[in-house]
């Protein structure tokens, strides 16, 4: 019996050790579940106007509505989609009727559009404040050419003059700039912890169907 002590440990520690994996992922996944939940809540709320000082985590996506001016400074950010195809997302520096300087992601322009004029346009935006988190530590760097790959809330406002806040808008009242909004939408959240949970469950059978067949072979070399 001495001999099989070994292989039995293994696998007991294997299988706790993806179990706990497996209900680690059940638990992400009702804690994602629970925070789409808010962020449909929220999603669905009316716009309101502009918080005055907006916190990145309390004002995540809350709907709104600012009425005032682009400046004809943007940021061009990299961008592609399944139903428009290659091409930028369109950031620009705004200045509500207030006087408040902020960003608004205007939306999409195919490449050939990327450089045609957008200049100083008074405007009505309705979105969603965001502060997206894309930036990692592969992102490239923004070219010469004003091409950004991924929307950094800060190092933007620093380039254009502003507050760290962005609306990434859903309309653009009138909308005579020729960009297509690209809305925030709940279901572009990822949300695999099932398919995570189900993949360290399945690993965790596979090790017990593994250990089994190890005792017997050790079993068997024994007699």
């Amino acid at each position: 019996m001495r001999r099989v002590i070994f292989p039995v440990l293994l696998g007991l520690f294997g299988i706790s050790v993806l179990c706990g994996l497996g209900i680690w992922q059940v638990q992400r996944l009702h804690w994602k579940e629970a925070m789409l939940a808010e962020i449909a809540a929220r999603m669905a709320a009316p716009p309101a106007p502009l918080p005055a000082t907006p916190d990145p985590d309390k004002d995540r996506f809350r709907p709104v509505t600012v009425v005032g001016h682009t400046t004809g400074q943007e940021l061009d950010v990299l961008t592609s989609t399944e139903v428009l195809g290659p091409g930028y997302r369109i950031i620009s520096g705004f200045v509500t009727d207030d006087g408040r300087k902020i960003m608004v992601d205007l939306g999409f322009v195919p490449q050939p559009n990327k450089d045609q004029p957008r200049p100083a346009t008074p405007l009505t935006v309705t979105g969603n404040l965001n502060w997206p988190q894309e930036k990692d530590s592969f992102t490239p760097a923004p070219d010469a050419s004003n091409i950004w790959f991924a929307r950094d809330v800060p190092t933007m406002s620093v380039a254009l003059g502003t507050d760290p806040v962005m609306i990434v808008a859903s309309a653009l009242s009138p909308n005579d700039l020729g960009v297509t909004p690209l809305p925030i939408d709940s279901l572009g959240i990822p949300n695999n912890h099932l398919q995570y949970a189900i993949t360290w469950f399945l690993m965790a059978l596979a090790w017990a169907a593994m250990t089994v067949l190890l005792i017997r072979r050790t079993l068997r070399r024994k007699d």
